[in-house]
């Protein structure tokens, strides 16, 4: 997973958490992340924007966010087929569902992974991420920091079962399925799309 998913579920898209999770993050019920700018667009640009993140058939009925200057989420569209839209970070959009978005409301709130899975689409890629320590906030020489192209995620403790074929190293190679924050109660499946 991406600092931009981080930025997004820190920020309430927390998204990305509960039954009703479009509306919990509208109202803002997760804590924002007052250190962190907060990038805005216009309604309309998000929606071009995100059309490209998920498959149309996703994106057609999927509860759009978008960000306010104060870091609060508002609805943008409500939708109907159990998918959440957002980019709060300016860089990153995403659509993930409920189970997507229950997995990143434990993520952001440091919380236990839930036991479902959850799947989450980033098909415009994403700006890159530790791939060892789940809330690293940049590059160091020592936090494997990837960048991955479009892909879909895989998350969730059952998602764990899963992973356990894939690569686990520290230095992924994103070009190739791979365990991203392996060890960690975070660890999901990340599985680039050519």
């Amino acid at each position: 997973m991406r600092r931009s998913l981080q930025t997004a579920l820190l920020l309430a898209p927390a998204a990305f958490i509960l039954a009703g999770s479009a509306t919990a993050l509208a109202q803002n019920k997760a804590m924002p992340d007052k250190s962190m700018s907060h990038k805005t667009i216009s309604d309309k640009a998000l929606m071009a924007k995100l059309q490209k993140a998920a498959p149309p058939n996703v994106f057609k009925g999927a509860t759009i966010l978008n960000m306010a200057p104060d870091g609060s989420m508002k609805v943008v569209r409500k939708g109907d087929n159990g998918w959440t839209c957002m980019d709060p970070s300016g860089t990153d959009p995403m659509c993930a569902d409920q189970g997507g978005m229950e997995w990143g409301q434990a993520y952001m709130s440091h919380g236990a992974a839930p036991q479902k899975l959850g799947f989450i689409y980033m098909l415009r890629g994403d700006n890159g991420a530790s791939n060892t320590d789940p809330f690293a906030t940049g590059p160091t020489k020592d936090n494997n920091w990837v960048k991955t192209g479009a892909h879909v995620m895989i998350v969730g403790a059952e998602a764990k079962g899963m992973a356990a074929n894939y690569p686990r190293s520290p230095k992924a190679d994103p070009t190739m399925p791979y365990v991203m924050w392996a060890g960690t109660p975070y660890e999901h499946l990340m599985l680039p799309i050519r």
